[in-house]
């Protein structure tokens, strides 16, 4: 069921976002993009990480709720092209099932500080943290 939503979400996002007009890869630390209708976006690798739209992106489910912890310091290593509509980012992480379309690029820049503060708030609440566990 949360695929489905998930789906229907990418899908309503996609129909209503502008036309990309320019993406750029920053290795590891960004992604920019900027939309037909002048708006642009620099999005971190961390943010890009924790909201992947894989489904397999090593979430931890704490009380059925799904937290993606300790991914500060994660970088972009490369972006693999997929069709016209999206880009694979490959993350250091070896996180790369994840395909971002243009239209969830403009939904994640659109969004970015009330997903960034909604991702910091729940890391609080469970006691996690942004940065990676020390070995």
């Amino acid at each position: 069921m949360l695929m489905v939503k998930r789906c229907t979400r990418l899908i309503h996002v996609d129909a209503i976002a502008p036309r990309l007009s320019k993406f750029s890869l920053r290795p590891p630390h960004s992604v920019d993009v900027e939309f037909a209708d002048g708006n642009a976006f620099s999005l971190s690798a961390e943010f890009l990480r924790v909201y992947s739209p894989a489904a397999d992106s090593k979430i931890r489910s704490i009380g059925g709720e799904k937290v993606i912890f300790g991914r500060r310091h994660v970088g972009i290593m490369s972006a693999e092209a997929v069709g016209n509509y999206g880009v694979r980012l490959l993350f250091d992480d070896l996180h790369k099932t994840g395909i971002y379309t243009w239209g969830y690029f403009y939904h994640l820049g659109s969004n970015k500080f009330t997903l960034m503060r909604k991702y910091i708030d729940t890391l609080k609440k469970h006691g996690l943290s942004r940065d990676p566990k020390r070995k």
